[in-house]
């Protein structure tokens, strides 16, 4: 993934401590490390785009802040993550940068962003009792609005089998434009994913952005990957959008050459590079969740 990374943008990595980055540098031995960055920044769990900080741009100077969101590691799933809970504020102090704290608990995976003021999310995720279950729906509506600057928020459904995040719609749909909205959907009619995913199209069918129909693509699921006896949540929607390419979960699957094509064609500008994630699913989570996107100042 830092092979593939480096050719496009800076690459920050968190670290425990110095052993722990002793031993990333002989891992990525080979590779110009001058377009690698380390942070030590001890942590429960790897998978920064829940529990790391999600990045505004502003016209203030400085031009970056960092909303700190709270964290309970998927509505307590994995305790402890008191480490993981911090690491916004202690990014935001490493960068000198402003930190805000919305007092609402939101894992980056959860959400996905035009660019442009609207904002995709799930009900069986951002609604879910083990969340924030003394706000409403309006409530939280009002601080995704108020703390990150959208205007319009899109709500799908439920997400897919073995998905211990109860629903991130970064493995369901995604927007690759301003006004388009790439969902995966699954062609096995027996398959459990069949009818949460159909539902999720239904939705997106009659959703305008602004006064515009929302454009749809559609993406294939992979065929069922179960490892000692459970499902795991294998998506190709869990891309990540870098400066020059997209990165793309492959499975040795025989949808993966086309799932590529899709994307390649959906960022025309990039190039689309699948990568074999088999071993990485198994931490039930593939690039987009690992990773974090940080503005250029």
């Amino acid at each position: 993934m830092i092979e593939a990374l480096i050719e496009s943008e800076q690459v920050c990595v968190n670290v425990w401590n110095g052993a722990h980055e002793a031993e990333a540098h002989q891992v990525l031995a080979g590779l110009p490390m001058e377009r690698v960055s380390f942070h030590r920044i001890p942590t429960n769990e790897p998978w920064c785009r829940d529990h790391g900080p999600i990045f505004l741009t502003r016209q203030l100077d400085p031009k970056l802040a960092i909303i700190d969101w709270d964290y309970n590691a998927w509505g307590g799933k994995y305790p402890p993550y008191n480490l993981d809970e911090v690491v916004p504020t202690r990014v935001a102090e490493t960068l000198d940068v402003p930190v805000f704290y919305p007092r609402m608990i939101l894992e980056g995976g959860a959400i996905d962003v035009n660019g442009a003021g609207a904002l995709l999310t799930s009900e069986s995720c951002l609604l879910n009792q083990n969340r924030n279950p003394n706000l409403s729906r309006d409530e939280i509506e009002q601080r995704l609005r108020d703390y990150l600057g959208v205007r319009q928020i899109l709500w799908l459904g439920d997400g897919i089998a073995g998905d211990d995040t109860d629903g991130h719609i970064d493995d369901l749909a995604r927007f690759v434009s301003e006004q388009t909205v790439i969902a995966v959907i699954e062609e096995d009619r027996d398959d459990e994913n069949y009818e949460p995913l159909q539902e999720n199209l239904s939705r997106l069918r009659v959703m305008k952005i602004g006064d515009c129909p929302i454009d749809i693509l559609t993406l294939p699921m992979p065929r069922k990957m179960v490892r000692q006896g459970l499902r795991l949540p294998a998506s190709y929607a869990n891309f990540y959008i870098a400066n020059t390419c997209v990165l793309v979960p492959t499975f040795a699957d025989p949808n993966d050459e086309a799932a590529l094509s899709i994307l390649q064609n959906s960022f025309p500008n990039r190039r689309a590079l699948g990568i074999d994630c088999r071993e990485l699913i198994w931490g039930l989570g593939t690039f987009h969740c690992l990773t974090q996107q940080q503005p250029a100042t």
